[in-house]
This record gives C-alpha cells, structure tokens and sequence, in this order.
C-alpha cells in the first residue's frame, strides 16, 4: 500500500485573507486532508476555517506539537500516513520548521519512507532578508539571543565581528514585548557605521521595513512594542 504525503503548509504571518499570501494551490491541499499536525489548535481550526475548507472543522483530527510536547508523544503522529492518508503539519505563521517547531515530525517522517512535500508561502526571514539591501549569499539566522543585557550585548559584539571577518549578513528575532530592549542594546553595542535594519508586521498593512546606520537609528526610534520583528545586521 502506497504510504500518505506529509504536506508542510505555511499561514498567514498576520491577519490578510489567506489568498493575499498563499498559492491557489494550496487551498486545494488543505480541502482534502483530514489530519493535522500543529503547534496550536485553536489558531489552526481558525485559519482552516478562514481558508475556506469544505469539510467541517470538527470532522478533521489535529495533534499538537509544541514545546510541552513529549518527543515520546509523537511516535504515532504519522501512523495515518503510514496507512496511506496524506497529513499537514501546520505552521503557526509563516513556513514550518523555519523558526517554527515540526523540524522532529519532519525527520521522522523521512526515517518512515513518507514524502515530504513542502508549500511555498511567506517567510518572514527571507522576506526580511530579501528588503534589507544586506548580502543574501552568506547570512546567519540565530534566533533568539540571551536576554540577560551583559550576555545579549557580548553577543551583539560577535555577530558585528562576523559581519567584519565573513561579510555574512546576521539575522535575529525577539519576543515582540522586548524589542525596545534589543533595539536599545544594538544601538550601545555596535558600531555607529554598522547597518541595522527592522522589518516588521511584514506583509501586513502596518509593515515597515527600514535600512541605515546604527547612528541615524537613535534620534529616529520606530514603535516597535508588540509588534513581529527581525532584526538583521549587515554592511
């Protein structure tokens, strides 16, 4: 019997209609799995439901993965594709996987023989990366970065020395209720000719995405509080 896909479906990173940002074709994946594999159920029925599927929202099965997740939980996540029904692993926003969890299901999908077919969709790193004007041929995603300021300001100063030495452009996010406190770290750790750029609420109608000098940053501060953002440095 021929196994099932696991089908990696990206979301909205924000409140545009799912036709904004996703591929025709992806609508149609979504209206004929039954089975789900997601790091939130509540946000995932409300985007199916948004999407538009056909089937009843509480007809389909969902699995949630997320960092209360117990990796021995998951084992059976795949059970139906190995019984030849297609599953989707969910994003929260933007792609699985990148800066998402899933990357587990994915691998132990490959270890079971199961296809993997990824979706295109939005990406709010290479979104970032691609409008800030920074070297797209050598960069580095770090994620987060210490909170602790004596940790996050060493750190800051090794991501400047890279950009020196390797010409690679960094890439890092916050949690939106601390950007100001990154902000304010960059703009005493680095440099005054390094460039920083923000891009947030990106593909959004509030997006904004802005490229200069850590020294023209400090008498023109954005309003960053609570909103998605990547911070990227670069030359």
């Amino acid at each position: 019997m021929e196994t099932g896909k696991l089908y990696l479906i990206p979301t909205p990173l924000g409140e545009p209609a799912w036709r904004d940002v996703l591929p025709k074709g992806n609508h149609e994946i979504l209206d004929s799995i039954e089975i789900y594999i997601v790091e939130e159920i509540r946000t995932a029925r409300r985007f199916l439901k948004q999407a538009g599927i056909s089937k009843p929202i509480d007809s389909l099965t969902f699995f949630e993965l997320n960092e209360h997740t117990a990796p021995e939980e998951t084992e059976g996540y795949l059970d139906a594709a190995l019984a030849g029904k297609d599953i989707g692993l969910l994003s929260e926003a933007g792609l699985p996987c990148i800066a998402d969890p899933g990357n587990t299901i994915v691998k132990l999908a490959h270890s079971k023989g199961i296809k993997v077919v990824p979706f295109v969709g939005p990406s709010s790193l290479l979104l970032a990366l691609m409008s800030s004007g920074f070297n797209g041929q050598k960069f580095v995603f770090h994620g987060y970065l210490p909170v602790k300021p004596n940790d996050r300001h060493t750190t800051l100063r090794s991501l400047e020395k890279d950009i020196q030495q390797h010409h690679r452009t960094q890439l890092f996010i916050e949690a939106p209720y601390r950007n100001l406190a990154m902000l304010e770290s960059i703009l005493k750790a680095c440099h005054p000719e390094t460039f920083l750029c923000i891009a947030m609420d990106l593909t959004l109608e509030s997006e904004y995405i802005s490229t200069r000098p850590i020294r023209m940053w400090k008498s023109n501060l954005p309003d960053l509080h609570k909103r998605p953002a990547v911070f990227l440095l670069g030359e």
